[in-house]
């Protein structure tokens, strides 16, 4: 059986990923108290106790916004941590999962970022998932980068989804983004594509995964609304009003266009990935049930 270290296990990807991974290998989760990359003994000490084929690090710092005010702690945990956590990895001979972000782009393209293209990160966390992209490149080594965007699941402590329900089901008007585009991309899909990299030994180096497909965070919200009303979540919403960027301030500039290309993961898979809405409707499902 394949020796996995999973990291991050109470996030809402590591919950995800965590019974998947069961049918690939034999599974050692790890929260934030037993590995810590803003701790590099935790790191050093937790390799060489599990001594892992496979690690998937799924732990990071995601507070967006107050990555700007909290540049060191972010730098620390995404930057520093996960290029002494690819040193391990390499020293022992370990293949390194690392689940990077499509803030790492400005988002002023008009078509899909492919992963050879142009990187220029808006904010602080954006910089910090960049270092830790570039520690993992300095030091070599069986690594696959997986950049992706938008995430949510039904685990974890919150994300756009389970924002706009709890919203949903508090308001009877939500002004939301318009002129933010990406595509959303729901835990399952993308650990299941995680696995299945796994399965495939694929070759090292930078990819790109999301759930196919584009919209907004109003198309989104709206998207959200209508299949939780179907499947009968209790629900106040009347309407959802389209914003702009500018009317919805926050401390950390975001792109306007994150989607990426999938023609290299496809090809290497085998197969697309499922359109977000497809997603979306599947985790509404787990969610209600």
């Amino acid at each position: 059986m394949t020796q996995i270290l999973l990291t991050g296990i109470t996030g809402q990807l590591g919950q995800e990923l965590s019974p998947i991974l069961q049918a690939v290998g034999e599974v050692t989760g790890c929260d934030r108290q037993t590995l810590d990359l803003a701790n590099p003994d935790s790191i050093g000490q937790v390799i060489a106790a599990v001594k892992p084929q496979v690690v998937i690090n799924c732990a990071a710092y995601t507070a967006v916004d107050k990555a700007e005010s909290e540049q060191d702690r972010a730098m620390a945990i995404n930057g520093t941590g996960v290029g002494i956590l690819a040193d391990e990895c390499h020293k022992l001979g370990a293949r390194l999962i690392h689940v990077s972000t499509d803030y790492v782009f400005d988002g002023t393209q008009s078509h899909p970022y492919r992963e050879t293209d142009t990187t220029h990160p808006l904010g602080q966390y954006g910089a910090s998932k960049l270092a830790g992209e570039e520690a993992i490149r300095q030091v070599g080594g069986d690594a696959i980068i997986l950049r992706t965007a938008w995430v949510y699941g039904t685990g974890g402590s919150g994300n756009f989804v389970k924002t706009m329900l709890r919203l949903g089901a508090q308001r009877e008007e939500l002004g939301v983004v318009t002129d933010q585009v990406g595509s959303p991309t729901w835990t399952g899909d993308l650990a299941a594509a995680i696995a299945s990299m796994i399965q495939l030994a694929i070759p090292s180096g930078t990819y790109h995964y999301t759930n196919s497909g584009v919209a907004s965070w109003y198309d989104f919200a709206i998207a959200i609304f209508e299949e939780a009303q179907a499947l009968g979540f209790p629900l106040q919403i009347q309407r959802v009003k389209p914003i702009s960027t500018e009317e919805y301030p926050t401390p950390a500039r975001r792109p306007a266009y994150s989607v990426l290309s999938l023609a290299k993961i496809a090809a290497t898979l085998g197969t697309y990935p499922p359109h977000w809405r497809q997603g979306l409707r599947q985790m509404l499902r787990n969610f209600s049930g």
